[in-house]
């Protein structure tokens, strides 16, 4: 397979116009609304009053590409609520439903979502782009000031980027360039919140969240006028699932249609992933779909036992290996021969560097957290799951498996430090609000997912298998096009995985060719290095200017 990767051996990542609004691209319709916190308040009447959505204005100006884009910005909040709510039921003293409504202070569950949206300042209709990062559990500050947004955070390459000061500097890859910007925080992160009668039950789980998200993006295409514009979708790891299963709610249920939908670091079905794939015995695809990624990994790390001048083509031999012999070798179980199980531990070896006694003990089979842990052991050093290129100390040199992610600890903190103060210094929001990077959702999420056409309850399970509503999406919208990016060094989602998945739709096989994939020589957040965010910028942003063209 053709792949486009950024440029190896470049370093690091991860003034202020006052300007009219334009009808042909609106903020809001009205004047900001008057700033307020956005948590329930007890009234005079004693009764919690629900939330109230709010905006704040401000404005600003980056380069992208030698062109000066000047922008207005607005962080605020829009109030949504579960599918069972119904508004036309609700009490007009108390703009509440008085059916769901509980008692006074346990009220109807609510969620109070927190966006930050650009728009180029004096241009015509644009296309609009919606974000987020995943989790579940994650705001969207990673893809925000990471990636996309005007400003963007400096962290080192592969290592631990030094305490504060950090630095926030213009973003020359911002997507501001060819369409406006909206960034999303899920319910409960960030500066969003819920409440209310069994609020977790109403938002944290596959199909609520992915409710919720396709209740905000309805009433911010009202409150903005923006119903025509060409519409686009970004989701990043657990952002993926959701976008697929949004994008068939917006098209299935809402008559909305969606020009693309834009995935980064894919993990659509969960039986896949790398992390303790022993539990599900029978499945041996996790296995086989990430042994590229250890192979990528090994060497950068110059693990391997033979030199492999470029990454490309060795990646090409043990994909072909994983998907044949290897597959083969899984897939005899106990009628593997002796012979057999020796070569093919030999050539695990020659891709990976462990050791062969250690993978004759594990039966061929090396989960993610084994392989981080076992990789660059010799040394005391944990390798990164979010970024393989990345390592740390060792938490306990005896453990089975790494138990901290050294690129999460290495980066975190410069972003959580600039996004507070980015917010409240220019965004002029969060005064008063604590700002959640991320709450504990995953160990609680409700994985019960409904897949299209199903009429009972849903899939209950561990681990959802959302490919159906990307699939259904595509089949009731044959121009949706989708985009596929991922990075070679991701052992959290790898990027065998993603091509995997795509090429396991349900889909007629026309529909193939709306699928386009990118690579990078980076990690599950390919912008964390520069050279990889210019070519994920240029990728992206000609995959919009080709799709919002009709006809296209």
């Amino acid at each position: 397979m053709k792949r486009m990767v950024s440029a190896a051996g470049l370093s690091a990542v991860l003034g202020v116009m006052s300007l009219p609004l334009l009808a042909a691209t609106p903020p809001p319709a009205a004047p900001p609304d008057k700033a307020q916190d956005a948590s329930p308040e007890k009234g005079d009447s004693g009764r919690f009053q629900p939330f109230t959505a709010e905006s704040h204005l401000s404005t600003g100006s980056v380069a992208i590409g030698g062109q000066t884009i000047a922008y207005q910005a607005i962080a605020g909040t829009l109030v949504v609520h579960p599918k069972e709510w119904d508004d036309v039921a609700r009490d007009p003293k108390t703009e509440r439903d008085p059916a769901a409504d509980g008692d006074a202070k346990n009220p109807s569950a609510e969620a109070s979502m927190f966006y930050v949206a650009y728009f180029k300042s004096g241009s015509g209709p644009r296309p609009l782009t919606f974000f987020f990062n995943g989790g579940p559990g994650s705001s969207t500050m990673w893809l925000h000031l990471g990636a996309f947004g005007p400003k963007r955070v400096v962290t080192a390459t592969d290592v631990h980027t030094p305490a504060a000061p950090y630095a926030l500097i213009a973003n020359s890859s911002s997507l501001l360039d060819v369409s406006d910007l909206v960034f999303i925080d899920a319910p409960g992160t960030g500066f969003s919140r819920i409440t209310g009668k069994d609020k977790e039950k109403a938002f944290f789980g596959v199909d609520p969240d992915a409710y919720a998200f396709s209740e905000f993006i309805s009433q911010f295409l009202s409150k903005y006028g923006r119903w025509n514009s060409p519409k686009y979708i970004f989701g990043e790891s657990y952002g993926t699932p959701r976008a697929a299963v949004l994008v068939n709610q917006l098209q299935s249920e809402r008559l909305i249609d969606v020009n693309g939908v834009i995935l980064l670091s894919q993990i659509l079905n969960f039986d896949l992933s790398p992390d303790r794939p022993f539990a599900n015995p029978g499945v041996d695809i996790p296995y086989q779909t990430v042994l590229p990624t250890y192979a990528a990994t090994a060497w950068y790390h110059h693990k391997l036992p033979a030199e492999h001048a470029d990454l490309e083509p060795f990646l090409a031999e043990v994909e072909q290996f994983a998907m044949g012999d290897y597959g083969v070798a899984l897939g005899a179980g106990a009628e593997l021969g002796a012979a057999r199980r020796s070569a093919t531990a030999e050539k695990l070896h020659q891709y990976t560097g462990l050791p062969v006694d250690y993978i004759l003990k594990a039966d061929l089979r090396i989960d993610g957290g084994e392989f981080r842990q076992m990789l660059q052991g010799d040394a005391g050093a944990a390798t990164g799951r979010l970024d393989s290129r990345f390592s740390g100390p060792l938490l306990d040199p005896l453990s089975q498996r790494a138990d901290y992610d050294p690129q999460s600890t290495a980066i975190s903190s410069a972003y959580v430090s600039l996004f507070n103060e980015y917010a409240r210094r220019e965004l002029h929001y969060g005064d008063g609000k604590a700002f959640k990077p991320s709450i504990p959702t995953f160990r609680t999420w409700n994985f019960q997912h409904q897949q299209p056409g199903q009429t009972g309850p849903g899939t209950s399970r561990q681990g959802s298998n959302v490919m159906p509503d990307l699939a259904n999406a595509m089949k009731t919208n044959p121009g949706l096009k989708v985009q596929l990016h991922a990075g070679y060094f991701d052992l959290a989602t790898p990027f065998y995985q993603g091509v995997f998945e795509m090429k396991h739709l349900p889909i007629p096989a026309n529909l193939q060719s709306n699928i386009e994939y990118r690579f990078y020589d980076s990690g599950h957040m390919v912008y964390a290095k520069d050279s990889s965010l210019k070519s994920l910028h240029d990728n992206v942003a000609a995959f919009i200017r080709r799709t919002s063209t009709p006809g296209n």
